[in-house]
């Protein structure tokens, strides 16, 4: 059923069947009457008001129901059963409750109030389920028989008009249990449900000859030749697909499964459910859903409990399972229909990649995070306005700030206890005793940034002034297998930090930052689709670094880590919105803007090509804008000056970088071909540009990045500058300046460990993010 958790807005909000249901409600009359009159009428955009006064009742009724209305939709209009008194008790939805609503004592109750169950009954639950606070282990699943591993992942789902599967992962070895609460929401589970119900609607469309398909690889049939299809052929693609996890198939429905049909050890002996018929499945053991849940509940209970255990298990993941539903139910209605097969992507850790053991020494204690704790917003403030000017009195800063001189005074006597501050010598005053001016002490702070790159990964140490201490670059190649990828980012930080050893304080160590080419999911800490780097999609790169290191380590898009460096390190010329043009293997863009990074809902804000494309008018047959040559600068401006006539050496076209620095110097010289080129992808890039500045309306740009060098620097500031001036829609309201980097040939390295600093020292409204956070 569609999701009618929305808020209530003006006519036509309502989806047509919900508004069907409201009215006959309202024609029945009784209780239901008033409540679909109150969702009616306020679909129709009447205040409470005017809606108390049309049906007689009081504001705060109208109020609740409208509540009740976006929070449960048309369930929660309904009656509710007496609490303690419910007919029946579905263990796997009290278990779905409890872990998307908050925890701890306070969650049973609503759970209890909410379902009509008495706290005792949630609690018994919870504690089957192992969900309680006070529990070491991880929860437990009590299939028929339970599952036998503590940390359990949800792997994948089978469906074909026979049957329903889902493939559970367990690892014996539990990991601590995620905090960070679970990533996945209501929202999310009811668009499962639906794609579900699309899928099951379709699935009796099937023929016969499809249906013997399903079950020509059941187990304890004949082997059919047919190598993927059939059940036992899902699981044996799914063993070879996870060597290192222990797999589970578990029933969620068999339409040919007697229930009851167990044996000693609770393992079904039906003919029909899943078993290990081939050798590949050998590995998979078979369970049955707990005996007081539907297969409904229980589905969305697993993946409330992986979501919640695990922050890999993103929204992502489950969004490419709802996808996959809905694939299979928009599928041909003639002819062969294949069945539901979804297995998600490796989870952290599972790379074949040993991890240290407990207790082992991993690395120093860099874990000081907690040494330089904030405590209020105006300390933020004030280390804001000092990192800005550089320089600066108390009573600059009182004046600046707006707190009081006696609030500013206190502050910065605690800042510079704490060796955040220190004093610089004493200014004279016209009237009065001299003032002594104050600012941030650079080696109070430090960080680590490391920038992955498809040819190059670079890490670098920087303090709180944006200095570079350390540096060290390391070449790697596309093809290298993702754990011995993963070893050699972490080898290349840890010799980076021994390095700078003598120069950074332990306990001002504050954390690590990386940089990776996009799209990312920061939620799940997950590279998806890097460009050049097809070896490394899917990567849940972030938890799996964060086994080498004790300390917070944060992961950032590229081009969002660059104008995170642009604005810590510009200071003042940095202090308003910009959009910084990040030139690497492709083209990204960074956003500054009302004080703060804008990263956007999935942290994938700025990605540039499609705007060039759509801006140049170059799209596909389907309306699909095209993938831009012009935004992969390394590769378009070598090919364009071969093509304008230019002849490169040997060793300039042996890489697209060592042939991009040679047209550029070429440029630079005067070559005709060399300088042609980089204008028109300098030109390409401005059309982007234009559609921000008409898009954000800001006056500045900022251009950076490894292929924005000193040669080619001139071409891309003037086409872009010239672009972004003479064609926007406001140019009479502004001029847009744009600007190179303040930040060196490693801007997203230093940009990735500045991200630290600013994650730590940033004021929010909205809640101050600690260097381990995400706002």
């Amino acid at each position: 059923m569609p999701d009618a958790r929305t808020n209530v807005g003006p006519s036509g909000s309502l989806p047509p069947e919900h508004r069907t249901v409201l009215r006959r409600w309202a024609e029945e009359g009784g209780q239901l009457a008033t409540r679909a009159n109150v969702v009616l009428l306020a679909a129709d955009g009447l205040r409470d008001a005017e809606i108390s006064r049309r049906l007689g009742v009081s504001r705060q009724t109208v109020g609740s129901w409208r509540q009740r209305w976006t929070s449960g939709g048309l369930d929660g209009l309904g009656h509710r059963p007496r609490t303690g008194r419910p007919a029946t008790v579905d263990e796997a939805e009290v278990v779905t409750r409890t872990l998307l609503a908050p925890g701890g004592s306070g969650a049973s109750r609503a759970v209890a109030r909410e379902l009509g169950l008495s706290h005792a009954t949630v609690a018994g639950i919870r504690r089957r389920w192992r969900l309680t606070p006070d529990e070491a282990s991880a929860p437990s699943v009590p299939t028929r028989p339970p599952l036998p591993g503590a940390d359990v992942w949800v792997m994948g789902l089978y469906v074909d008009p026979l049957r329903a599967v889902l493939l559970a992962g367990t690892r014996q070895r539990a990991r601590p249990q995620a905090t960070a609460g679970t990533v996945i929401g209501p929202d999310l589970l009811a668009g499962l449900d639906r794609a579900m119900d699309a899928a099951l609607t379709a699935a009796p469309a099937w023929r016969t000859g499809d249906l013997e398909r399903a079950a020509g690889k059941g187990p304890g049939e004949e082997e059919t030749g047919n190598e993927t299809a059939g059940i036992a052929g899902y699981l044996a693609e799914a063993s070879r697909g996870h060597p290192d996890l222990d797999l589970h198939a578990i029933t969620l429905w068999d339409t040919a499964v007697v229930p009851a049909s167990f044996d000693a050890d609770g393992v079904p002996r039906s003919p029909h459910s899943p078993g290990a018929a081939r050798p590949d499945a050998r590995r998979v053991t078979h369970h049955h859903i707990p005996v007081r849940s539907t297969w409904r509940s229980f589905l969305r209970a697993m993946i409330a409990l992986d979501s919640t255990s695990h922050p890999e298990s993103s929204r992502r993941v489950y969004l490419d399972l709802a996808a996959e539903l809905d694939r299979y139910a928009a599928g041909p209605q003639e002819g062969p229909r294949t069945a539901v097969r979804w297995l998600r992507e490796n989870v952290a850790g599972h790379l074949g990649a040993d991890r240290p053991a407990a207790g082992a020494v991993r690395h120093q204690a860099w874990s000081g995070v907690n040494q330089i704790d904030l405590g209020s917003f105006n300390e933020c403030v004030v280390i804001e306005t000092v990192r800005l000017s550089g320089t600066i009195t108390r009573g600059e800063i009182a004046h600046r700030t707006g707190l009081t001189q006696q609030s500013v005074s206190r502050i910065a006597r605690s800042l510079l206890d704490r060796g955040i501050l220190i004093e610089d010598a004493q200014r004279r005053a016209t009237s009065g005793k001299p003032r002594t001016p104050v600012r941030l002490s650079g080696t109070a702070a430090h960080a680590l940034g490391i920038h992955i790159d498809p040819e190059v990964l670079t890490a670098v140490v920087i303090d709180l002034d944006g200095a570079i201490v350390r540096t060290r670059t390391r070449p790697v190649t596309a093809d290298i297998n993702p754990a011995e990828f993963v070893e050699r980012v972490a080898s290349l930080g840890r010799e980076t930090l021994a390095e700078a050893r003598g120069a950074v304080r332990e306990d001002g160590f504050l954390g690590i930052g990386v940089a990776v080419p996009g799209p990312v999911d920061i939620a799940s800490g997950t590279v998806l689709g890097p460009p050049l780097m097809s070896a490394w999609g899917d990567l849940p790169l972030l938890y799996l670094l964060k086994d080498h290191f004790p300390c917070p380590v944060i992961m950032e898009k590229d081009s969002t880590a660059a104008a995170a460096g642009e604005r810590w390190i510009g200071r003042e010329r940095r202090a308003r919105d910009f959009a910084y043009l990040y030139l690497g293997t492709g083209v990204g863009t960074g956003l500054y803007l009302n004080g703060d990074l804008y990263r956007g809902i999935s942290a994938n804000a700025g990605e540039f090509g499609q705007l060039c494309a759509i801006a140049l008018g170059r799209v596909d047959k389907d309306g699909r804008p095209e993938i831009l040559p012009e935004c992969n600068p390394p590769v378009s401006v070598p090919d364009l000056a071969v093509r304008g006539g230019m002849r490169l050496t040997p060793a300039a076209a042996s890489g697209s970088t060592a042939a991009y620095l040679a047209v550029g110097e070429a440029a630079a010289a005067g070559d005709p071909a060399a300088a042609a080129a980089v204008r028109e992808v300098a030109q390409a890039v401005g059309r982007g540009a234009l559609g921000l500045i008409d898009l954000l309306d800001i006056d500045l740009i900022v251009l950076g990045g490894p292929f924005f060098t000193e040669d080619v620097a001139g071409f891309y500031v003037d086409e872009i500058a010239r672009t972004v001036n003479e064609f926007p829609t406001a140019r009479r309201l502004r001029r847009v300046e744009v600007e190179p980097s303040v930040l060196s040939a490693q801007a997203a390295a230093v940009g990735a460990a500045s991200t630290i600093f600013h994650a730590t020292f940033t004021p929010r409204l909205r809640g101050r993010g600690g260097a381990g956070r995400r706002d």
